[in-house]
């Protein structure tokens, strides 16, 4: 079970040995949120069904190691996580990231919910949630970065975003293989800044962050 002190033990080792081998430094507090996180995210997932992964060691692989990855591309203070569902890779970054300012967007109540008690549970005054479908979701304050995990294609991303990026801002689009085809559909006015692979320890899978701002 997730609460037997020598899974714990298991899990924060990997965890310890992941952000060692992506060149992470974090306090034992935030090590211990992190934790907490998965494991909060563990006993909600057996009713709410929020990740299909459900071994807690490929988890901490797979959400927490490949959420981390992007830390050191991070830009800007405030950053809108859409289409966040779990809080993947929201939450992982708003525990290494306590000075930014992190907003989940989601259109699903269950997880939106979730994201509430995780927020409550591991007091996170940077984050908030948003319930909202992100077409209809019209900020007061544009954002620094809008960030993605495989909420859609990169056209898509920049297609239905664009309006919460402020001045200079950038899309951080997470995605699996170097998405070639998508990039050549991207809208006018916007160009890929650069692309990132990410190597994520436990996952074998290939991994890019591609970054997109508006043309000069």
């Amino acid at each position: 079970m997730p609460h037997e002190p020598s899974t714990a033990s298991r899990l924060t080792d990997l965890l310890k040995a992941g952000m060692q081998q992506i060149g992470l430094d974090c306090s034992v507090q935030q090590r211990d949120q992190l934790i907490a996180y998965l494991r909060l995210l563990i006993t909600w997932n057996k009713a709410y069904n929020l990740t299909a992964i459900r071994d807690p060691e490929q988890m901490v692989a797979l959400h927490l190691l490949d959420s981390l990855a992007v830390f050191p591309f991070l830009t800007g203070e405030r950053l809108i996580d859409v289409g966040t569902g779990a809080g993947l890779p929201g939450i992982p970054l708003a525990i290494m990231c306590p000075d930014r300012s992190f907003t989940l967007l989601d259109s699903n109540g269950k997880k939106t919910r979730f994201l509430f008690q995780a927020r409550c549970e591991l007091g996170l005054n940077n984050l908030r949630e948003v319930q909202s479908r992100v077409e209809l979701y019209h900020p007061e304050n544009p954002y620094d970065a809008v960030l993605s995990r495989a909420f859609t294609s990169v056209a898509d991303m920049v297609a239905k975003c664009r309006h919460l990026l402020g001045e200079n801002g950038c899309f951080l689009a997470m995605k699996g293989k170097f998405p070639q085809s998508e990039l050549s559909e991207v809208m006018k006015g916007y160009k890929v800044n650069a692309s990132h692979p990410l190597q994520v320890p436990g996952v074998d899978a290939e991994r890019h962050l591609i970054v997109i701002g508006q043309c000069d």
